[in-house]
């Protein structure tokens, strides 16, 4: 960090800094199971809890992605499905035992990019902040894999939290 952005922050006072936080009252947290995205949500916990919020946990299972294996059938979506479902109880029991009130969704919409479910989901629950994790891929990582996060900031209706991974 900078040392002028240091100084500006600790000129700041701790009433306003919990002020700032307190506006989060509405936390979306998109997970998928991995530790970025773990790491995003027990972010997104603390400041729930601090700021007497609430998470919501989403999880979006993307059946086009499936359409284009040759291996595609019913079953396979219903084993997605299953780990959707695991992974996001797990999170909600996660954010309960540290005392947070949570809640989850389960998106699964033919067609529809993981940047517009979270948007959507975001805009109908009424979320005041989006916390996400992000792998911060560059080059041809970034080509191939794509920035689910960077699509979500581009067309979040609420501000996004980007937590950096582990990579």
């Amino acid at each position: 960090m900078r040392p002028e952005m240091l100084a500006q922050m600790q000129r700041v006072p701790h009433a306003q800094v919990e002020t700032v936080m307190s506006l989060f009252k509405k936390i979306l947290v998109p997970i998928d199971g991995s530790k970025t995205s773990d790491k995003a949500l027990d972010y997104a916990l603390r400041l729930a809890h601090e700021g007497k919020g609430q998470v919501r946990l989403v999880h979006c299972i993307d059946e086009l992605s499936f359409l284009g294996s040759h291996e595609y059938s019913g079953e396979l979506m219903q084993i997605a499905r299953e780990n959707g479902n695991r992974i996001l109880q797990t999170g909600t029991a996660t954010a309960k035992a540290m005392g947070v009130a949570a809640d989850h969704v389960l998106i699964d919409r033919v067609a529809q990019r993981l940047g517009d479910s979270v948007a959507d989901a975001a805009g109908d629950w009424g979320a005041d902040l989006i916390v996400i994790g992000t792998h911060g891929r560059r080059g041809i990582g970034r080509v191939l894999l794509g920035s689910g996060s960077e699509q979500i900031m581009r067309l979040s209706p609420v501000p996004v939290l980007m937590i950096r991974g582990f990579d």
